[in-house]
């Protein structure tokens, strides 16, 4: 019985060993071809590079020769409007939806992740529609609003379970302390919700930072190009500069590995709460 247990631990091991290199291999792959001097990138591929161009060719050319900084500019503002955003709103209703008695609440919640049982690009084209008789089209703004549709309904769905698992009871006690109901909210509810506020926080930037559809389809202007779209762009239709994408593919993918470097804790135990409570 315990030899059959350890072949077992052995063969979980290994299966996750092999789904780890898997999954990292073309981040590796990624990273390495941006440090690869430009006639290696079309000679035998290797899997350690030959020779690494310490004047770092790509990322210069990318940086100096493209509008890389606008666009960097603009994803990072597009990203931070939307996390801000998506928290203020998701947060109030998801605690008002908890706190109080809404008639049909549970079907209104339901109903918010029916967005996600669409291709982006379906939602994309009529919100062009719209934005364009608002006058907005081809503005960041669009592009933030359009986001949100996709990151309150999800933020409000994490949240309503953490606020309804929370108990009633902790912010009464507060309240007979001499906290209003506003202050109970802020000095319970929201610091034991932190996981839950940082795990929503954190899907809103990864959905605004790595969205291509509704940028591509809402942003027509060099000017207001986010980074996925602007990166597209320089795989051109007769010449690939495959040392520029990669280094692009690279330094957007920054962000997040130092975001989940330092928030990993709170991410893990914010899905795995809001699993259980939910």
């Amino acid at each position: 019985m315990m030899e059959r247990s350890l072949h077992l631990r052995a063969l979980t091991l290994v299966a996750a060993a092999l789904l780890g290199l898997w999954s990292f291999f073309p981040i590796y792959w990624m990273i390495a071809s941006s440090f690869r001097p430009e006639r290696d990138l079309f000679a035998e591929p290797t899997l350690i590079p030959k020779t690494i161009d310490w004047k770092f060719g790509s990322y210069r050319n990318l940086l100096e020769l493209t509008d890389y900084p606008v666009q960097f500019a603009n994803s990072v503002q597009v990203a931070l409007a939307v996390v801000v955003i998506t928290l203020l709103i998701s947060v109030v209703i998801a605690y008002v939806v908890t706190r109080y008695r809404i008639p049909g609440k549970t079907v209104i919640i339901g109903s918010m992740l029916y967005a996600y049982m669409f291709p982006p690009l379906l939602l994309a084209i009529p919100l062009l529609s719209i934005f364009a008789r608002l006058g907005m089209a081809d503005h960041l703004i669009s592009v933030v609003l359009a986001h949100c549709t996709l990151s309150i309904p999800l933020g409000v769905w994490m949240l309503w379970g953490f606020f309804k698992a929370m108990p009633f009871d902790l912010e009464e006690a507060a309240m007979v302390d001499g906290c209003s109901r506003a202050g109970a909210f802020f000095r319970m509810v929201l610091p034991l919700s932190a996981p839950g506020i940082i795990t929503v926080a954190i899907f809103s930037f990864l959905l605004s930072w790595t969205d291509y559809v509704f940028s591509f389809v809402l942003v027509n202007s060099d000017a207001n190009k986010t980074l996925p779209v602007g990166l597209a762009s320089i795989l051109g239709t007769f010449d690939a500069r495959w040392g520029e994408l990669m280094a692009g593919a690279t330094l957007i993918a920054l962000p997040l590995f130092v975001m989940f470097m330092f928030l990993s804790r709170y991410f893990i135990k914010g899905l795995a709460a809001g699993a259980m409570k939910g």
